[in-house]
């Protein structure tokens, strides 16, 4: 048997494993368990933390689990990460983030999601005092930046982000994959959709819900845009006064900044039923479907997307999308949203009201909203990673 035709030893850098890496954590579990199904030839070494080291399960006597408790973007993670790779003797390795360890041995492949760093590099983005910020930000650039030029591979998840990485980086076209995300896992023999069985009034009433509410569900960074979107939610409540603004997400400093700018505005106060916006904080998968399936629509004004995966799992609960036309949405929702300028508070306010007043509208959205998650799933992307895993194996 020659070399080229060897079981090969992958590692695959897990540490994000599940919702412990939120929207990154749902991207690294999909690869992981899919690309697991699929290859039946080589070795995985699957690196995690002890946080998701019990979730990650498996009795695939080809895959082999290794505790590697050390926290992304840290120093530790820089001198001791790659001691464990090379420990393992592999082959190559996955890391389906930037975060690259600088000293890492062998070769690699990098998933690069997105340059938000690069592109809003601004303290309002963080909890850190100003000059620890402005050194970990120069420290993420350099090391996104030999990530990308000592990689084999570079993978990305649209054709927007792949222009992105060429504008700011000297790198070969040719070097740069596009595997876009999923929504739905055709694998496993079902979707990724939930399957809930609640009582929807009672589920809305839990959360202190009307049925004329307006939904976003996500994190609060600065670059999702929220504030604007209060803002014109603060106009629009005055001509309807009967409607609601849901803005789902787990309490963090961003979320309770969110929460002072409402208060300011006179649209939440806390333990108030007729709050007009509303925070319910993290919410369980099943009611979050009810929440899908009864919202006037889903509202996504973020300024920056390396793809854009909430939008696209609105669609798949059939919740007509208003989104932002900036950065991949274009590319990654086509004609199944009503687009706005996020910068525009009265282009989002018009789109509101028109989206609210036309029926045939929403559920044309709705219809074509069917139709685009169509063009995503796990398996695909998962089976396109493990092409380019064998094709940097066989050089």
């Amino acid at each position: 048997m020659s070399n080229s035709n060897k079981r090969k030893r992958i590692g695959i850098d897990a540490r994000f494993y599940g919702p412990v890496g939120k929207g990154l954590g749902r991207y690294v579990q999909e690869i992981v368990d899919n690309i697991l199904l699929i290859d039946r030839d080589n070795e995985y070494v699957i690196f995690l933390t002890k946080e998701n080291f019990d979730e990650f399960v498996t009795d695939n006597k080809r895959v082999k689990k290794v505790l590697a408790d050390m926290r992304w973007y840290t120093l530790k993670e820089q001198l001791f990460f790659p001691f464990l790779i090379w420990r393992e003797r592999l082959d190559l390795i996955h890391f389906p983030h930037f975060n690259v360890p600088v000293l890492t041995p062998g070769k690699f492949i990098v998933t690069v999601h997105d340059l938000i760093l690069t592109r809003f590099p601004t303290v309002r983005a963080t909890t850190l005092s100003p000059w620890l910020y402005r050194f970990k930000n120069a420290a993420y650039k350099v090391v996104i930046n030999l990530a990308i030029k000592r990689a084999q591979k570079v993978i990305t998840v649209s054709q927007f982000t792949k222009q992105d990485i060429l504008e700011r980086f000297s790198i070969n076209p040719q070097k740069i994959v596009i595997t876009y995300e999923g929504v739905a896992n055709l694998a496993k023999g079902r979707d990724s959709l939930f399957t809930a069985k609640l009582d929807d009034k009672e589920t809305l009433l839990g959360y202190n819900i009307e049925n004329d509410f307006l939904l976003y569900v996500g994190n609060a960074y600065p670059h999702k845009n929220l504030e604007q979107l209060i803002n014109v939610f603060s106009r629009l409540s005055k001509q309807q006064p009967q409607l609601r603004l849901v803005l789902v997400g787990k309490e963090d400093y961003f979320y309770s900044r969110l929460k002072m700018m409402a208060s300011d505005l006179g649209l939440w106060r806390k333990n108030d039923g007729e709050t007009k916006i509303i925070f319910p904080g993290y919410v369980p998968d099943a009611q979050l479907e009810v929440l899908y399936k009864k919202a006037r629509a889903y509202i996504f004004p973020s300024l920056y997307e390396g793809f854009g995966l909430p939008p696209l799992e609105a669609m798949a609960r059939g919740c007509p999308v208003l989104s932002s036309d900036r950065a991949s949405l274009p590319e990654i929702l086509g004609s199944a949203a009503l687009y706005f300028n996020p910068e525009d508070n009265d282009d989002l306010n018009n789109k509101i009201v028109q989206l609210l007043n036309d029926e045939n509208l929403r559920q044309k959205l709705v219809e074509l909203g069917y139709k685009q998650i169509k063009n995503y799933n796990w398996w695909e992307c998962a089976n396109q990673t493990l092409k380019e895993f064998k094709a940097v194996l066989e050089k």
